[in-house]
């Protein structure tokens, strides 16, 4: 398991210390994810003491601790970051998950699933800052990517701008040669707040 997690020098320390206040020996860290691969994945840490510690586990050796993590919420820290950020106002221990949501596709799956990761694990986050998000319905013969907006977006006067400056953007370049253009068919007159 040495490359599910990349666990900073910052947070190996903070762990260490954490740990070195149990009672209990030979502690380590559980990392995973509850409701993996849908929009409400969320990813956590706990102590694991040797008694907690499952036959299935990875166990991946950070030096001064173990962490263990369950075989369902591997798939979903693929490529996850945890580390201790100190600022001015405090500190805080960061888990950065980008599969948590949605699961890692290969780079030889159907554009579809390849477009659908893209839009889950790069778009609808920036977009959820604004109350909105967008979905892939379908990709045309003729590789049109079709979108529908929703949550905030839906309604929102500036959609068209979020499209063709972002969500268009994105997809074209990364999907270069692959799609053809990228269409909204939204009917944002039936948002909430249509035009706002």
């Amino acid at each position: 398991m040495s490359d599910l997690l990349t666990i900073s020098d910052a947070a190996k320390s903070h762990f260490v210390k954490l740990l070195s206040d149990q009672e209990e020996k030979n502690v380590g860290i559980r990392v995973f994810v509850i409701n993996g691969g849908t929009p409400q994945a969320e990813c956590g840490v706990s102590f694991c003491p040797p008694s907690a510690v499952e036959e299935k586990d990875l166990c991946q050796d950070v030096g001064d601790f173990k962490a263990y993590v369950d075989p369902d919420s591997a798939p979903y820290l693929e490529d996850a970051e945890i580390d201790f950020v100190e600022e001015n106002l405090g500190a805080q221990l960061t888990l950065r998950a980008p599969n948590a949501k949605v699961r890692k596709v290969d780079e030889d799956a159907p554009l579809l699933d390849r477009v659908r990761y893209v839009v889950e694990a790069e778009i609808n986050p920036q977009l959820a800052s604004h109350g909105g998000n967008v979905q892939i319905t379908e990709i045309t013969d003729d590789k049109v990517a079709i979108l529908q907006f929703g949550g905030g977006c839906q309604g929102c006067g500036m959609a068209d701008v979020t499209l063709k400056e972002g969500v268009e953007k994105t997809l074209m370049e990364k999907f270069s040669g692959e799609l053809s253009a990228v269409m909204d068919t939204t009917e944002h007159a039936a948002g909430e707040n249509p035009y706002y």
